[in-house]
């Protein structure tokens, strides 16, 4: 007979938060700024922030008073007067947590202003708080994940500046292809995060307010207008949208933007941009940390619940699990751009939640990323032995190039790829191999021989690429020595 659970869990309708998401199983996130600044208390911040940015704005324009704006102001400002909870329940009879929020921010404002209440969110509508918050989340939690990128990208120059010339084996396919240089690799990470830098402020700086009533057309803020007496121009909407962008700071978009979700495909494309260039870096860490190769490794590593003598590279491990997630939340985005009519009924909604974890993903990511290239531990020893592993093998295509014109291309393959075998059978180095190939032997010396079998003599431009990548910087990166 099966044997009942001792355990007992929470009733979920009457637990004060029974699925509180504290990252448990997002340890890539996990106390991050960007966890803070776009948590369930963060929306409710943007959200009333939102309202209270609104009224200001009618006000501003002369159609709402003064004090209207003054007890939303002041209604807004205690924070504990909202319960995220009892809003997320709420919502479910209305679709949206908006509808609940303006239901309690309306009866706190009554309490300071009674005369105030009736100018709470209006004209608005649910998507225009909603939207214009999740920009602010947005604006508000990328400041952390770009000053996290302005850090690993100061590390990364000072690494591709120190090891400039520091040679090692580059590979393709996972083998030995042509010598490089880990400071054209670091110059490459360098290069990859100033492109994730300036593509994410560059959205960030035009992330838009959203302000259109019920339809895109901001009637009912006319219908208002008109009803308090008021003269209404034509171009009272773009008026509007002008003062309430400078309430909250945020962009000023030329139409409402319910349907045309745009803003949020741009804010997609640069955190999967952003995601995939850091995914990149940790991709490399993770392979060049590998206990046979052990070219980098990440300063103390993480530990073992078993093996004492592991120092896993938790760091990369933490950017390639964001890496890999962020690209199928993507697609939720970019598939709520075919929104239907004015209003959609399900692609707006959907956005919610995906959206939110692609930027703690990606805020999460930055900072795991700039904490494991300042831990960076790089060794110039395991390197070299490394791309002396193939005994001068990786130097078969400078060979080729320069026994060509002595012997014919044809001649100079089969003599390397003889040679070449010969050396990996008796185990000695191709130098050794070619120096008893009589068409070789003849043709150039033993010093000559030597130094074309010289990884470290074949680097191409890898020296002045790195000087090159180090001149240029993101025009929204300050200079990393200030």
């Amino acid at each position: 007979m099966r044997r009942r659970s001792s355990l007992s869990f929470p009733d979920p309708a009457t637990s004060p938060c029974p699925a509180a998401d504290v990252g448990l199983l997002s340890p890539g996130w996990a106390g991050s700024a960007g966890e803070a600044a776009t948590g369930d208390t963060a929306y409710v911040r943007a959200m009333l922030d939102a309202e209270a940015a609104l009224t200001r704005a009618q006000a501003a324009l002369g159609l709402t008073p003064a004090a209207a704006a003054d007890a939303v102001d002041a209604a807004v400002a205690d924070l504990s007067r909202y319960d995220a909870r009892g809003l997320a329940l709420r919502a479910r009879a209305t679709g949206n947590p908006v509808v609940p929020l303006v239901a309690d921010l309306t009866a706190v404002v009554a309490e300071h202003d009674p005369a105030a209440a009736p100018y709470v969110h209006r004209g608005a509508t649910s998507q225009d708080i909603w939207d214009t918050a999740t920009m602010l989340v947005a604006f508000r939690a990328l400041e952390s994940a770009l000053a996290d990128l302005h850090r690993a990208a100061a590390v990364l120059t000072r690494l591709a500046e120190e090891h400039r010339d520091t040679v090692m084996p580059g590979r393709t396919l996972t083998q030995h292809a042509v010598p490089t240089t880990f400071g054209l690799k670091a110059a490459g990470w360098r290069h990859l995060v100033l492109a994730a830098h300036h593509r994410l402020a560059a959205v960030r700086a035009v992330l838009p307010v959203q302000l259109g009533g019920a339809a895109g057309t901001l009637a009912a803020f006319h219908a208002y207008a008109e009803a308090d007496g008021h003269s209404v121009p034509d171009n009272l909407g773009p008026r509007l949208l002008g003062a309430y962008a400078r309430e909250t700071g945020l962009a000023e978009p030329i139409l409402p933007w319910h349907t045309l979700r745009t803003p949020i495909a741009d804010l997609t494309g640069a955190l999967a941009l952003t995601v995939g260039a850091l995914g990149k870096v940790a991709a490399d860490v993770l392979a060049l940390s590998r206990t046979e190769i052990g070219e980098v490794t990440e300063g103390r590593g993480g530990g073992s619940s078993t093996m004492p003598h592991k120092a896993n590279p938790v760091r990369s491990v933490l950017v390639a699990v964001a890496a890999r997630q962020v690209p199928a939340l993507a697609s939720v985005l970019y598939g709520s751009l075919a929104a239907e009519d004015e209003r959609p009924p399900s692609a707006w909604h959907a956005e919610w939640q995906a959206l939110r974890e692609a930027l703690r993903l990606v805020c999460g990511a930055a900072r795991d990323t700039a904490e494991m290239v300042a831990r960076l531990s790089v060794d110039p020893g395991r390197m070299r032995e490394n791309l002396d592993a193939t005994h001068g093998l990786i130097a078969t295509e400078r060979l080729v190039a320069a026994f060509g014109p002595l012997i014919g291309r044809d001649r100079a393959n089969e003599v390397l790829t003889r040679a070449a075998r010969y050396a990996a059978e008796k185990r000695v180095s191709l130098y050794d191999a070619l120096d008893i190939e009589p068409s070789i032997a003849g043709a150039v010396s033993g010093e000559q021989l030597r130094a074309l079998t010289d990884p470290a003599r074949y680097l191409g431009s890898a020296g002045v690429l790195v000087d090159r990548a180090l001149s240029r910087r993101s025009p929204f990166l300050e200079d990393s020595s200030s």
